[in-house]
């Protein structure tokens, strides 16, 4: 490598945040999560999926090739750093809109900042041997046991390229339209200008994610939106909260939390979204079509908007989604264009015989892990006839180990007829198969982290029920009751829940012994909504299996819709991989 005092320069590198820090390095090659992956109040890095779990970033400069997962990553980035429990750094492989929005808002809004460099895969490898990371403006040294390296990065500015604003937005931008537009403008810009973005486009409706109450800086930001005046632009829907806003107080929510996840919630109503609350917005009667230009946060919804409906939206961060709500506008990169939607991997999957409703989640998280930031093509999978809710649950599971924001399924999805179709006439940048034992090893993953075979909460809905979902749920019950000691909890959003109720599902599920959530979904349910008694968990959602162990530091278990309901009778999972995984 070489010296301190002789630079290399990184051509391909970027300083995103540029800053000053010199800490003790914390590195992995496994991309993380900060939602779901890291406590906000700590920083205690607790997905035990994760190489690091256990380990915490306070002070330190964390090393990772790039974010992955939940969109909210943002707004847990920002709670870390207003309360004092954040990196001293980050340095990434990759660049990362999620990483790069959470320490914009707290530099636009809050003048507090962390220094967050690119460095491309070359350079980045070289930090797995680093015991102190130094950023110095643009410049990045690496000091190890035995030696030290610096790099010089290119400022951000260098490559900006000029913004092409229309009058309004220019308007917006100079504050004549209130001081909201005004920083939802600035904080688009400096977006833009960071992904290589040069204009914006008109988009037709949002969904807000950021209203997961995250901590206090998630409720300042929102009530600092309002008290300037804020107002959303397009018709807005508003994702999962924190908590059931029309039952916590029965549920047992401590009124020191409960208070303020509604006050969040309720501040974005004001803010003019819409009480859809829930994670799954493509059931609602809003959901986009195919070729619309909208702007989604929920790291599911966005996969499938983009995947299954055909709608165009970038995987908008926390924060991020409810400024582009304000001013209608979003960024012309990612997938609002055609180039940005292309397949870039083409993934040629073997199917076991017999595979029930888990193949789709399992496949899913596999995929996410195996693609990272990149779009795949997926052949195979046509002749299985994936129902939506394979879909959403193979979108989900995709979402929380990846970082692509959509995927294509040849015969399957709309914008893959074919497998050219998908490439858009190229051959792929890398060519993969996968078969039945990369879906066993992830069942195995799933149900390897401790606990025994009792099971005390039965978790269905992440993301939130659909009504087909809730009947098939209401079948499952028919006849039966749930084993004493165990509980069945379904979470679903509002709109399904009536329909469900009208249909009579609801009361058979009940009759069974069933709870039904609203508003919430899984990823936010904390004791004592989970009993304090209880030790396991079981779902059958690939996103909660693997967000669940950290979130709730309880085990969890995976399996199918019916090995669930069989569960809820018994009171016990059973250990064995379902047949179809070992035929």
């Amino acid at each position: 490598m070489p010296v301190a005092d002789d630079p290399r320069r990184l051509a391909d590198g970027i300083a995103l945040i540029a800053g000053q820090a010199r800490a003790a390095a914390l590195y992995s090659s496994v991309p993380l999560s900060f939602w779901g992956g890291v406590d906000p109040r700590t920083g205690e890095i607790i997905d035990r999926h994760h190489p690091l779990q256990g380990q915490s970033l306070k002070g330190r400069i964390l090393a990772i090739p790039r974010g992955r997962g939940s969109c909210t990553g943002s707004s847990v980035l920002l709670e870390l750093i207003l309360n004092g429990a954040g990196p001293a750094g980050i340095v990434i492989a990759e660049a990362d809109e999620i990483i790069a929005l959470g320490v914009l808002v707290a530099a636009l809004m809050f003048d507090r900042s962390i220094p967050v460099f690119c460095v491309g895969q070359e350079a980045f490898a070289a930090l797995a041997e680093a015991d102190v990371l130094a950023m110095d403006g643009t410049r990045l040294t690496v000091i190890g046991a035995h030696d030290e390296a610096s790099w010089l990065l290119p400022n951000d500015s260098t490559r900006q390229r000029p913004m092409d604003l229309t009058d309004r937005d220019r308007a917006m931008l100079a504050g004549d339209h209130g001081r909201a537009r005004q920083f939802a403008m600035q904080l688009m810009v400096g977006m833009a200008r960071l992904f290589g973005a040069s204009e914006f486009i008109d988009v037709s409706q949002a969904h807000i994610d950021g209203c997961i109450y995250t901590g206090p800086a998630s409720l300042r930001f929102a009530e600092q939106l309002l008290a300037w005046g804020g107002r959303v632009a397009v018709p807005t829907s508003l994702n999962a909260i924190s908590v059931d806003r029309r039952r916590w107080r029965e549920l047992g929510v401590a009124p020191a939390f409960g208070e303020q996840a509604d006050r969040l919630g309720q501040v974005y109503l004001e803010l003019g979204a819409r009480p859809t609350f829930t994670c799954a917005p493509y059931l609602l009667d809003s959901a986009p079509e195919f070729g619309d230009q909208i702007v989604w946060g929920e790291s599911n919804a966005v996969a499938f908007a983009n995947s299954v409906l055909g709608a165009r939206t970038l995987k908008y961060p926390d924060y991020l989604d409810i400024c582009a709500a304000l001013v209608g506008r979003g960024p012309l990169v990612g997938p609002h264009t055609s180039a940005g939607r292309r397949g870039r991997i083409r993934i040629d999957v073997t199917l076991p015989q017999g595979a029930d409703d888990s193949l789709f989640p399992l496949l899913g998280h596999h995929l996410g892990a195996l693609c990272g930031a990149t779009i795949p093509v997926i052949c195979g999978l046509a002749e299985s006839r994936p129902t939506t809710d394979d879909l959403k649950a193979f979108a989900a599971a995709f979402a929380t180990t990846g970082a692509a924001p959509m995927f294509h399924i040849v015969g399957v999805t709309p914008e893959a007829p074919t497998l050219a179709d998908a490439l858009g006439g190229l051959e792929p940048e890398r060519h993969l198969a996968v078969g039945p034992a990369d879906l066993l090893e992830v069942w195995r993953e799933f149900n390897g982290h401790g606990g025994g075979q009792a099971v005390e909460v039965i978790s269905l809905g992440n993301p939130h029920l659909s009504l087909a979902e809730c009947e098939a749920i209401a079948g499952l019950c028919e006849g039966r009751r749930r084993a004493e000691g165990t509980r069945l909890m379904l979470t679903m959003g509002r709109k399904v829940h009536e329909d469900a109720l009208a249909a009579g599902w609801i009361e058979a599920i009940e009759r069974f012994g069933g709870t039904i959530i609203t508003d919430t979904c899984w990823c936010m349910i904390e004791t004592p909504v989970i009993p304090e008694s209880a030790r396991t968990l079981m779902t059958n959602s690939g996103k909660y299996a693997h967000y669940g162990p950290g979130l709730t530091r309880r085990a969890v278990r995976f399996g199918s819709l019916a090995a669930c309901l069989d569960a809820a009778v018994t009171g016990q999972f059973s250990p064995q991989p379902p047949d179809w995984l070992i035929a």
